[in-house]
């Protein structure tokens, strides 16, 4: 059976799937990532897990995968096929696409993790049928995918939809990137976290106890929300300025967070609206399946085979 291989390499774990040319899942599997005992050891954790997929589809399915997927974190060059820089797993400039192509010996597409589900999400998810939309996660920090025609923009150095490195606060929080004010200093799930904590006294605290918190009627949660979000929309507006997308998806950890999110977010995009399209804004269909379904997508669309639309999930 005709199939391709789908990985989605995480900080901990790494998701796959075969998946057939009709988009059917025909087999799922996990491992740890092995981060702790070095990048080194992810690298090849990574080769001989999708070694382990080619070899399980050439036995249960009657041919190999003819393509490959891999979407990893970090920055990536996807014209180059290298993993230029992940803080979580330790890489730097790591050749993923040419090892992985060595090893399984079929051509291998890489793509950036948020890229790669936003990629998923436009095809198959919540911007199904829509030309031109701009995908966003707000996760630990916050990263974007600026889509276009059916294909997500890389950029011309593998940074396009870097939305959470808009500086909404010139005045603000330094940002590890070297800049100060960050928009994902202010609106990330763990920035919502990290300050919810310090008003409720709470070191444990996280952004999903904020909005429980908040859809109580918590007085103090609710200004550490109103802040987030004040600090997103600013963030979304500047870039709706620039890209003039006809649909904005926004998923991650904290649009779990559902009409807390989503109800005063609409409110804010659309007082900071003057002369700009107001696009629609909608909550992520997928899940954290969207990476795994964005890197089927990756292989399926090396052998131009056109994608069907089916969930993988966890």
């Amino acid at each position: 059976m005709r199939h391709v291989i789908a990985l989605d390499v995480g900080g901990t774990s790494m998701k796959a799937a075969l998946v057939g040319e009709d988009g059917g899942v025909l087999h799922r599997a996990r491992r740890a990532t092995g981060r702790e005992s070095g990048p080194e050891a992810v690298v090849e954790n990574l080769l001989a897990f999708a070694a382990e997929l080619r070899a399980h589809g050439a036995d249960r399915l009657g041919a190999p995968a003819l393509a490959a997927g891999v979407a990893v974190p970090g920055t990536v060059d996807e014209t180059r096929g290298v993993a230029l820089y992940s803080a979580n797993l330790g890489w730097r400039d790591v050749p993923l696409r040419a090892l992985l192509a060595e090893r399984l010996g079929m051509p291998v597409a890489l793509g950036h993790d948020v890229r790669t589900g936003g990629l998923a999400e436009g095809r198959a998810g919540a911007g199904r049928g829509t030309d031109r939309f701009l995908f966003v996660a707000l996760g630990t920090g916050i990263a974007g995918a600026i889509g276009l025609a059916g294909r997500v923009e890389a950029g011309a150095n593998g940074f396009a939809g870097e939305i959470g490195h808009i500086v909404v606060r010139p005045d603000g929080d330094p940002c590890p990137c070297g800049q100060t004010g960050c928009l994902e200093r202010y609106a990330s799930a763990a920035a919502v976290g990290s300050a919810w904590a310090g008003v409720s006294g709470r070191a444990d605290a996280d952004a999903a106890d904020c909005a429980r918190a908040v859809a109580a009627g918590d007085p103090d949660a609710a200004r550490v929300w109103a802040g987030a979000v004040d600090a997103l929309a600013d963030g979304l507006v500047t870039a709706l300025t620039l890209l003039d997308p006809g649909t904005l998806i926004v998923g991650g950890g904290l649009a779990e967070a559902g009409d807390v999110l989503f109800g005063p977010l609409r409110a804010a995009v659309e007082r900071r609206i003057t002369f700009q399209s107001a696009p629609t804004l909608l909550p992520a269909a997928l899940g954290d399946g969207a990476g795994c379904l964005g890197a089927a997508l990756l292989a399926q669309d090396l052998l131009s085979i056109t994608p069907q639309t089916t969930e993988v999930s966890t």
